[in-house]
Parts: C-alpha cells; sequence; structure tokens
C-alpha cells in the first residue's frame, strides 16, 4: 500500500546544479546498493529496479556489517538500507559507510514508523526516510531525487517531525524565562558527546567511565532540563547557550 501523496522532497543545497541542470539525461547509471536481511525483500527491490535504465544495482548486503564493506568497495552512489538488521542496524552503519564512501547517500527504506529511529536516521547522515509502505515506483522516483541532492521523508514521518520540533520549539519558549540549569562539567562533556551522535558505550570509552555512569549522566542532564528525550536536550541546550556545537 503507498502513501497517499508520497514521499515529501526537501531541497537540498547542491539541487540548483545537479543532473546536467535537470536538463539532460545522466550519462552513467545511478549506482545503488540494497541492503535488507531479508533476501527475498532484497531480490524483489533489484527485480523492480532493473527495469529502470537510469538505476544500477551494483551489489547487496543483508546487514549494515556487510553494508559497510560493500561500500567501501563498490563506492555506491545511493545506500538503500533497512533500519533494524542483525549483527548491525541500518542506523548505526550510516556513520561508518559515510567514512569509507563519503560521496554515498544513504535512504532508509523500513517499517518502522518510531520518531526516535527518524531523529537517529538523519543524525546518522541518512538523506532519506522512506516506509516500506511506499509504492515501488516511488522507490525509484526517491532514489532519483536524493541523487539529485534532494531529501526525502514518508509524508507520515515528515508530519511526526515536524509536530515533534513545534512541540520542542513551544516548550523551549515557555521555559525562557526560567534560569537555565546548571549542569556539572562531567554532564557538559557528556552532553557534548550526545551532540556529536555517539552512543553511550562510545562516550564511555572516550571518557574512560562505565557505560552505566553514561547512563545515569544521561538521566541526570534529561531530568534538570525537564525534557524526554537526548535530541531534545541538545537541542535546548545550543537554544539557551549551554553549549555551543561547532
Amino acid at each position: 500500500m503507498a502513501d497517499r501523496f508520497g514521499p515529501v522532497l526537501v531541497p537540498g543545497e547542491d539541487d540548483e546544479a545537479t543532473c546536467e541542470d535537470r536538463g539532460g539525461a545522466r550519462e552513467e547509471p545511478i549506482r545503488v546498493l540494497v541492503v535488507d536481511d531479508h533476501a527475498l525483500f532484497r531480490r524483489g527491490l533489484e527485480i523492480v529496479l532493473a527495469h529502470e535504465e537510469d538505476i544500477q544495482v551494483v551489489g547487496e548486503a543483508g546487514d549494515g556489517a556487510e553494508a559497510v564493506d560493500k561500500a567501501a568497495d563498490l563506492l555506491p552512489d545511493i545506500v538503500l538500507m533497512d533500519v533494524r538488521m542483525p549483527r548491525r542496524g541500518g542506523i548505526e552503519a550510516c556513520t561508518s559507510i559515510k567514512e569509507v564512501a563519503p560521496s554515498a547517500k544513504i535512504i532508509m527504506l523500513t517499517i518502522s514508523d518510531e520518531e526516535a529511529d527518524l531523529y537517529d536516521a538523519i543524525k546518522a547522515g541518512a538523506t532519506g526516510y522512506l516506509l516500506k509502505e511506499i509504492s515501488t515506483d516511488e522507490v525509484a522516483t526517491a532514489i532519483r531525487a536524493v541523487a539529485d541532492g534532494q531529501s526525502q521523508i514518508s509524508p507520515s514521518m515528515a508530519s511526526k517531525l515536524l509536530t515533534e520540533f513545534k512541540s520542542m520549539i513551544q516548550r523551549t519558549d515557555e521555559r525562557r524565562l526560567v534560569p537555565a540549569p546548571r549542569l556539572t562539567d562531567r554532564e557538559l562533556e557528556v552532553l557534548k558527546l550526545v551532540a556529536t551522535g555517539m552512543n553511550n558505550r562510545d562516550i564511555a570509552k572516550e571518557l574512560f567511565i562505565s557505560e552505566n555512569t553514561v547512563k545515569n549522566h544521561v538521566r541526570n542532564i534529561l531530568e534538570k532540563l525537564q525534557l524526554h528525550s537526548r535530541m531534545e536536550a541538545v537541542v535546548y541546550a545550543m537554544r539557551e547557550k549551554i553549549l555551543e556545537i561547532r
């Protein structure tokens, strides 16, 4: 079942000078790496995309770890990747793929409509977030759009994103008259690393403390700021100038 209105297009910074200035066909097909833990789904995508003259599936992978290796070898233009997979999930693999194949653009294609997955995917470097309910034609359209410098998010997810940001802004405005809570030096260190996209395990290694201690710091930060998520903590800290991310 397809989304009624199709994915939402978000213009990119390089949108004005892509695909031969929108005036002509590509000289080379868009090289796509398909990543999903279900072999039948991967095969189905390959069959569908094989009918698109300007799109070429150059490889496939069954999890995030394999996707990083394949991306390094194949240097695809687009990585079409599921969010939740065994061994290593798609969101966790995003950052590594961007390191080994900087020019690759990542589209998450998933059944997960969780806001947290959407936020984490965007923070990790994904350019698109599409639900698997979209039609096969829309998959090809999304690949072309992202290759041309746009971002794409399924309408239902875009709506959740906008709603959450509006809510965050409203909550922040309501607190403007209240002095910003005092965070300890260690809490500020943890918050800064959270803002870079690090998970608790990596933060623990960076600060030479236990992962449980990191969890306690994050919980204390959220309680002090009266927030509900890591993303809200970072946005609030930047807005209130508690922390400046460079």
